[in-house]
Protein backbone atom coordinates (compact mmCIF):
# COMPACT_ATOMS: atom_id res chain seq x y z
CA UNK A 1 0.00 0.00 0.00
CA UNK A 2 3.36 2.11 -0.85
CA UNK A 3 3.40 5.14 -3.05
CA UNK A 4 5.18 7.85 -3.82
CA UNK A 5 3.04 11.39 -3.24
CA UNK A 6 3.26 13.51 -5.45
CA UNK A 7 1.05 16.85 -7.26
CA UNK A 8 -0.35 14.30 -9.26
CA UNK A 9 -2.69 13.80 -6.19
CA UNK A 10 -6.05 14.60 -5.96
CA UNK A 11 -5.46 18.15 -3.76
CA UNK A 12 -8.61 19.71 -5.51
CA UNK A 13 -11.05 16.79 -4.04
CA UNK A 14 -8.73 15.73 -0.38
CA UNK A 15 -9.06 19.19 0.46
CA UNK A 16 -12.18 19.93 -0.09
CA UNK A 17 -13.35 16.96 1.73
CA UNK A 18 -10.88 18.42 4.50
CA UNK A 19 -12.85 21.84 4.34
CA UNK A 20 -16.71 20.01 5.64
CA UNK A 21 -14.47 17.64 7.89
CA UNK A 22 -15.47 14.70 6.22
CA UNK A 23 -14.14 11.21 4.88
CA UNK A 24 -14.49 9.55 1.85
CA UNK A 25 -15.46 6.11 4.09
CA UNK A 26 -17.08 8.11 7.11
CA UNK A 27 -19.23 10.87 6.21
CA UNK A 28 -19.32 14.00 8.27
CA UNK A 29 -21.60 13.89 11.09
CA UNK A 30 -21.52 10.18 11.17
CA UNK A 31 -18.33 8.55 13.07
CA UNK A 32 -18.48 5.08 13.10
CA UNK A 33 -18.14 4.55 16.92
CA UNK A 34 -16.87 7.48 17.45
CA UNK A 35 -18.99 8.92 19.63
CA UNK A 36 -19.09 12.41 20.08
CA UNK A 37 -15.98 13.96 22.38
CA UNK A 38 -17.07 15.90 25.64
CA UNK A 39 -16.13 19.53 25.09
CA UNK A 40 -16.85 22.16 27.31
CA UNK A 41 -19.49 24.57 26.93
CA UNK A 42 -17.22 27.75 26.09
CA UNK A 43 -14.65 26.42 24.18
CA UNK A 44 -15.26 26.35 20.58
CA UNK A 45 -11.64 25.17 19.39
CA UNK A 46 -8.03 24.60 21.39
CA UNK A 47 -5.06 26.20 20.79
CA UNK A 48 -1.24 26.06 21.38
CA UNK A 49 -1.27 28.30 24.05
CA UNK A 50 1.51 27.93 26.47
CA UNK A 51 2.60 25.20 23.77
CA UNK A 52 6.45 25.71 22.41
CA UNK A 53 5.95 27.06 18.86
CA UNK A 54 7.43 24.69 16.29
CA UNK A 55 10.97 25.16 14.52
CA UNK A 56 11.53 25.84 11.43
CA UNK A 57 13.71 23.49 9.56
CA UNK A 58 12.95 20.78 12.40
CA UNK A 59 11.74 18.06 10.16
CA UNK A 60 14.01 16.41 6.74
CA UNK A 61 13.20 13.87 4.29
CA UNK A 62 13.47 11.19 3.51
CA UNK A 63 9.53 11.29 5.21
CA UNK A 64 7.33 8.65 5.84
CA UNK A 65 3.55 9.19 5.96
CA UNK A 66 1.05 6.84 7.86
CA UNK A 67 -2.60 6.48 9.04
CA UNK A 68 -3.00 5.66 12.45
CA UNK A 69 -6.67 4.79 12.25
CA UNK A 70 -7.32 3.76 8.77
CA UNK A 71 -9.03 7.27 8.74
CA UNK A 72 -9.14 9.22 4.82
CA UNK A 73 -7.36 12.01 6.36
CA UNK A 74 -4.03 10.49 5.94
CA UNK A 75 -4.88 11.15 2.18
CA UNK A 76 -5.82 14.53 2.80
CA UNK A 77 -2.65 15.14 4.82
CA UNK A 78 -0.57 13.53 1.71
CA UNK A 79 -2.48 15.81 -0.42
CA UNK A 80 -1.24 19.13 2.22
CA UNK A 81 2.34 17.46 2.02
CA UNK A 82 2.49 17.36 -1.80
CA UNK A 83 1.03 21.20 -1.88
CA UNK A 84 3.98 22.35 0.37
CA UNK A 85 6.23 20.52 -1.67
CA UNK A 86 6.93 17.89 0.31
CA UNK A 87 7.86 14.06 -0.91
CA UNK A 88 6.41 11.90 1.40
CA UNK A 89 6.10 8.24 1.37
CA UNK A 90 2.57 6.83 2.04
CA UNK A 91 2.31 3.55 3.75
CA UNK A 92 -0.99 3.48 5.54
CA UNK A 93 -0.26 0.34 7.28
CA UNK A 94 3.75 0.45 7.93
CA UNK A 95 5.17 -1.95 10.17
CA UNK A 96 7.55 -1.16 12.45
CA UNK A 97 10.48 -3.64 10.69
CA UNK A 98 9.12 -1.73 7.57
CA UNK A 99 10.45 2.12 8.84
CA UNK A 100 13.43 2.62 6.61
CA UNK A 101 16.68 3.09 7.66
CA UNK A 102 17.72 6.06 6.47
CA UNK A 103 13.78 8.08 7.38
CA UNK A 104 14.45 11.21 9.24
CA UNK A 105 10.72 11.85 9.77
CA UNK A 106 7.66 10.00 10.52
CA UNK A 107 4.40 11.63 9.85
CA UNK A 108 1.40 10.39 11.68
CA UNK A 109 -2.71 11.47 10.21
CA UNK A 110 -4.60 10.43 13.41
CA UNK A 111 -7.79 9.93 13.04
CA UNK A 112 -9.97 6.45 13.20
CA UNK A 113 -12.80 4.93 10.83
CA UNK A 114 -14.52 1.72 11.53
CA UNK A 115 -14.45 1.54 7.50
CA UNK A 116 -11.17 2.13 6.97
CA UNK A 117 -10.22 -0.32 9.64
CA UNK A 118 -12.42 -3.20 8.18
CA UNK A 119 -10.97 -2.39 4.59
CA UNK A 120 -7.68 -2.94 6.29
CA UNK A 121 -8.64 -6.37 7.61
CA UNK A 122 -8.02 -4.72 11.14
CA UNK A 123 -8.75 -3.80 14.09
CA UNK A 124 -8.82 -1.15 16.44
CA UNK A 125 -6.49 -3.46 18.73
CA UNK A 126 -4.55 -4.59 15.82
CA UNK A 127 -4.17 -0.73 14.93
CA UNK A 128 -3.14 0.26 18.38
CA UNK A 129 -0.25 -2.63 18.34
CA UNK A 130 1.11 -1.38 15.18
CA UNK A 131 1.29 2.35 15.89
CA UNK A 132 2.97 1.33 19.09
CA UNK A 133 5.15 -1.10 17.65
CA UNK A 134 6.30 1.84 15.13
CA UNK A 135 6.29 4.52 17.37
CA UNK A 136 9.01 2.86 19.38
CA UNK A 137 10.65 2.24 16.00
CA UNK A 138 10.60 5.39 15.14
CA UNK A 139 12.53 6.39 18.58
CA UNK A 140 14.86 3.84 18.40
CA UNK A 141 16.21 4.86 14.79
CA UNK A 142 16.11 8.94 15.92
CA UNK A 143 13.50 9.96 13.63
CA UNK A 144 11.07 12.66 14.61
CA UNK A 145 7.75 11.87 14.98
CA UNK A 146 4.84 14.83 13.60
CA UNK A 147 1.49 13.60 14.38
CA UNK A 148 -1.43 15.37 12.63
CA UNK A 149 -4.74 15.91 13.60
CA UNK A 150 -7.14 17.59 10.51
CA UNK A 151 -10.21 16.29 11.12
CA UNK A 152 -11.87 18.34 13.35
CA UNK A 153 -15.06 17.44 15.61
CA UNK A 154 -16.09 15.12 12.94
CA UNK A 155 -12.35 13.06 13.81
CA UNK A 156 -13.18 12.98 17.37
CA UNK A 157 -14.73 10.60 19.95
CA UNK A 158 -14.20 7.10 21.72
CA UNK A 159 -12.57 5.06 18.60
CA UNK A 160 -10.46 8.32 17.28
CA UNK A 161 -9.62 9.40 20.95
CA UNK A 162 -7.76 6.03 21.51
CA UNK A 163 -5.70 6.77 18.64
CA UNK A 164 -5.20 10.04 19.40
CA UNK A 165 -3.53 9.90 23.21
CA UNK A 166 -0.49 7.11 22.00
CA UNK A 167 -0.04 9.16 18.86
CA UNK A 168 0.17 12.85 20.30
CA UNK A 169 2.24 11.14 23.49
CA UNK A 170 4.53 10.11 21.46
CA UNK A 171 4.93 12.70 18.97
CA UNK A 172 8.32 15.46 18.96
CA UNK A 173 5.63 18.18 16.82
CA UNK A 174 2.40 18.22 16.43
CA UNK A 175 -0.17 20.37 14.30
CA UNK A 176 -4.00 20.42 15.03
CA UNK A 177 -7.01 21.77 13.26
CA UNK A 178 -8.14 23.77 16.35
CA UNK A 179 -11.71 22.86 15.70
CA UNK A 180 -10.99 19.43 16.40
CA UNK A 181 -9.41 19.72 20.19
CA UNK A 182 -12.41 22.03 21.93
CA UNK A 183 -12.06 19.47 25.41
CA UNK A 184 -8.49 20.48 25.30
CA UNK A 185 -7.39 16.36 24.98
CA UNK A 186 -4.53 17.25 22.38
CA UNK A 187 -3.31 20.61 24.08
CA UNK A 188 -2.89 18.81 27.31
CA UNK A 189 -1.16 15.92 26.13
CA UNK A 190 1.32 18.11 24.60
CA UNK A 191 1.71 20.61 27.30
CA UNK A 192 2.48 17.73 29.54
CA UNK A 193 5.35 17.04 27.29
CA UNK A 194 5.96 20.31 26.16
CA UNK A 195 5.77 19.49 22.38
CA UNK A 196 6.74 21.90 20.06
CA UNK A 197 3.16 22.63 18.56
CA UNK A 198 0.74 24.72 15.42
CA UNK A 199 -3.09 24.99 16.11
CA UNK A 200 -4.18 26.33 12.48
CA UNK A 201 -7.85 27.45 11.92
CA UNK A 202 -8.23 25.68 8.41
CA UNK A 203 -7.01 22.67 7.10
CA UNK A 204 -5.27 24.50 4.34
CA UNK A 205 -3.55 26.35 7.03
CA UNK A 206 -1.51 23.35 7.58
CA UNK A 207 0.70 23.47 4.10
CA UNK A 208 2.63 26.98 5.47
CA UNK A 209 3.11 25.20 8.90
CA UNK A 210 4.72 21.78 6.66
CA UNK A 211 6.78 24.08 5.05
CA UNK A 212 7.70 26.22 7.95
CA UNK A 213 8.57 22.50 9.50
CA UNK A 214 10.47 21.13 6.80
CA UNK A 215 12.34 24.71 5.92
CA UNK A 216 10.95 25.42 2.79
CA UNK A 217 10.92 29.35 1.87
Amino acid sequence: MKKLLTFALAAAMALSLAACGGDSKTPAGSNNNNTPASTSGSQTGGDASGLPEIEAGSCATPAVLTSVGQSADVEIVGTLCSKAGIEVTLDNDIKADELPADCKTLILAVGGSSKGLGAAGIDADQELARTEELLAKAKEQGVTVVALHTGGSARRGTLSDSFITPSFTSADIAVVVSEGDSDGLMSGILADNSTPSAYVEQVADCIATLQTLFGIA
